[in-house]
């Protein structure tokens, strides 16, 4: 792929996301149902305008957008998905979900189980450093308890979702960390200590939610008895991931530990072991569709030099220290729209961001926060994003009825607009 830039003028280059968010967004309020319109409809609609509005022959056009979609990062998120699909398909067939759900129902005291659920996201997620990781763990059990206990789907989604972004934005070995430390020189441990300032009063506020939640909440037990042996699958996930195993080996080693207990417990036979992982692998496609859409189209707009353009726009208009750290924000922010991808933002702004905190003097460890909360902020409102997209694939929803029950992402966006408004240097 050539690596010229600047294809288009800047606002051009950007209209391919105007395009998708007034096809999906106007589509869906005509409907009445943001359910009804597909995501990767619109993806479709924005990404042949994408292609059509570059400059060059369009065997070379396509060849960007392709080059784009299958980008290796790209293409690792969808082996995950594909795997995770399998996994869930099998742990389903098996009754490990059901299991797992009534021995969670049993332990847990039914007014503390959100604020629960919540903090255990939120351990989980720091421990292993990646809210994919979460997700694929826990959304799972989170959905099987709202069946079971008629809470809101989507609210449990989100609350996993939610506590996940915790620990992606704060962990030691987060790849977002990492890039953000790097991008600016700072040491992990500071900005730790600076970022968990700034998101710990959200993480009590939604605490708190939940809570308040929960107190209204009738007392729920498990439906039937815990199948011990059924248990270890998603046991076994979550304390792998704690070890810090690659998400891509945790869940082969998951669907091999659904397969041995299944056959162990008569709850499968080899071609409905092979059936399940089919099915739960069907139920991704449209994940995987969007995921390859939505990284084609957004390599496009990055060709034709969209994030250039808003990176040396907002840099020309940055004006002392309250308006350099918002600079920052609305830098990295519009770069993960931009990416879809929290961790390649950071790195995009990261040298940008560096500069800025050397002219207007501020700490690498504040600096360095605010891009890794701005950007997990980002990645939990965009309906295109992995994580959105993973909890949507688990639990057969829309990304969209997740979003409005992500308090955890809102609030902390909050408060880091909060500690940037009332900072005494200016």
């Amino acid at each position: 792929m050539s690596k010229n830039r600047g294809q288009l003028p800047g606002l051009l280059a950007l209209s391919p996301i105007l395009v998708f968010l007034t096809v999906y967004l106007i589509s869906s309020l005509l409907a009445g149902d943001f359910y009804k319109v597909p995501v990767s409809s619109a993806f479709l609609v924005a990404s042949i305008y994408a292609v059509a509005i570059t400059p060059g022959k369009l065997s070379y056009r396509i060849n960007v957008f392709s080059e784009s979609a299958g980008h290796w990062n790209i293409m690792l998120m969808v082996w995950i998905f594909m795997l995770a699909g399998a996994f869930a398909g099998s742990a389903k067939e098996i009754g490990s979900i059901e299991a797992t759900v009534n021995f969670t129902l049993s332990i847990v005291p039914a007014k503390a189980l959100l604020a629960g659920l919540f903090l255990t996201a939120c351990f989980v997620s720091l421990a292993i450093g990646t809210s994919v990781g979460t997700i694929v763990a826990l959304v799972p059990i989170a959905n099987g308890i709202a069946a079971e206990t008629g809470l809101s789907q989507p609210m449990m989604a989100a609350l996993i979702v939610g506590g996940s972004f915790f620990g992606d934005n704060l962990s030691f070995i987060s790849d977002t960390t990492i890039a953000a430390t790097r991008a600016v020189g700072c040491a992990m441990h500071e900005k730790f200590r600076a970022n968990l300032m700034l998101v710990l009063p959200a993480v009590l506020v939604v605490t708190g939610i939940y809570i308040y939640i929960g107190f209204h909440i009738s007392a729920v037990s498990a439906t039937t008895a815990i199948e011990w042996l059924k248990l270890i699958p998603y046991i076994s996930i979550i304390v792998l991931a704690l070890f810090g195993l690659d998400v891509t080996m945790v869940l082969v080693i998951g669907i091999l530990l659904n397969a041995v207990v299944g056959f162990g417990t008569n709850s499968l036979d080899w071609f409905s072991f092979l059936g399940s992982m089919g099915s739960g692998i069907a139920g991704m496609g449209d994940l995987i569709i969007v995921t390859l859409l939505a990284g084609g189209m957004l390599g496009i707009i990055r060709y034709n030099g969209g994030l250039e353009y808003i990176i040396k726009g907002i840099s020309r208009h940055v004006h002392g220290r309250r308006g350099a750290e918002l600079g920052i924000g609305l830098l990295t922010s519009l770069a993960n729209f931009c990416t879809a991808n929290n961790t390649i933002a950071i790195i995009t702004v990261g040298s940008i961001v560096n500069d800025i905190s050397d002219k207007y003097d501020i700490p690498k460890r504040r600096a360095a926060s605010l891009m890794d909360i701005f950007s997990c902020f980002v990645q939990g409102i965009i309906p295109y994003g992995a994580q959105l997209l993973m909890a949507a694939g688990l639990t057969g929803l829309a990304t969209t009825e997740i979003i409005p029950y992500l308090y955890y992402p809102f609030a902390a966006g909050i408060c880091v607009m909060v500690s940037i408004l009332i900072s005494r240097k200016k």
